[in-house]
């Protein structure tokens, strides 16, 4: 089994139902471990849309990281409408995969941006504080801590 991190995000109808779906769906093909709490968040590119709400969850999953990625991609269709940096019924990022390091025409793990984005940090930082960055060197606390 392999430990993954994967942040979930809605602003488009039901938010909170719409992040229990996808917990339920995800359950499919990975074993949660931890969830973070939920946060309230402004949107970061396309401001004129509604709020978001965030949230990370610890996995564990035996898909190799194409694979995983592409399972994720099935979620959101399977719920709904999803444009980058548009409004969406769940927006799904594979942050990272162990401490695996993937640069693809498909994929990049770890997700680029992480250290930008408080909207991702404080929900891991809940769930795995003490996780290390493998391109950074530092840990999710130490991210946040410098945002």
């Amino acid at each position: 089994m392999n430990t993954v991190y994967v942040a979930l995000g809605s602003n488009l109808g039901d938010r909170e139902g719409n992040l229990a779906r996808a917990l339920a769906l995800l359950g499919e093909k990975m074993t949660i471990v931890r969830e973070s709490s939920v946060y309230d968040t402004e949107p970061m590119y396309e401001i004129n849309q509604p709020k978001f709400l965030n949230m990370a969850i610890e996995a564990e999953t035996n898909l190799p990281p194409k694979a995983l990625l592409e399972f994720l991609k099935s979620v959101e269709k399977r719920m709904g409408k999803h444009e980058h940096n548009k409004p969406r019924t769940i927006d799904l990022d594979l942050l990272f995969y162990g401490d695996r390091v993937v640069k693809t025409l498909e994929l990049t793990i770890p997700h680029p941006g992480i250290e930008k984005r408080a909207f991702v940090l404080d929900p891991m930082n809940d769930i795995a504080p003490d996780f290390v960055h493998p391109v950074l060197r530092k840990t999710i606390a130490e991210l946040r801590a410098t945002l």
